[in-house]
C-alpha cells in the first residue's frame, strides 16, 4: 500500500491558523541578526510565518508581530518590503 505524503503545516503569527507551509510567507532572522522575507522557505535561521491575507498583513504591521516573534526590534523597512512584494493580495 502506498503511503500518502504528509503536508507540512505552519501557524500564521497574525491569525494563529494552521495552513500548508507552501501557502505562507516565511520571514527569517539569520545568525547575523538580519530579518528578511524568505520566498524560498529554505533560508537558514529562525522563521515566522504569515498567511496570504490582507487582514493578516495589516495585523502584522499594526501590532508589530515580527518584533514579538523574534524578540528584537524590526526595521519598518521589513514590513514595507513584505507589503510591496504583492503578498497578501489574493485573500481578504
Amino acid at each position: 500500500m502506498a503511503k500518502t505524503k504528509s503536508v507540512p503545516m505552519r501557524t500564521c503569527i497574525a491569525c494563529r491558523e494552521m495552513k500548508p507551509k507552501k501557502e505562507m510567507l516565511r520571514v527569517v532572522r539569520n545568525a547575523e541578526g538580519e530579518i528578511f522575507a524568505d520566498y524560498t522557505g529554505k533560508a537558514a535561521g529562525r522563521g515566522a510565518y504569515i498567511c496570504n491575507g490582507e487582514n493578516c498583513l495589516k495585523k502584522l504591521s499594526d501590532k508589530k508581530l515580527l518584533h514579538k516573534a523574534f524578540s528584537t526590534n524590526v526595521a519598518e523597512g521589513v514590513y514595507e518590503t513584505i507589503k510591496e512584494s504583492g503578498f497578501g493580495k489574493s485573500e481578504g
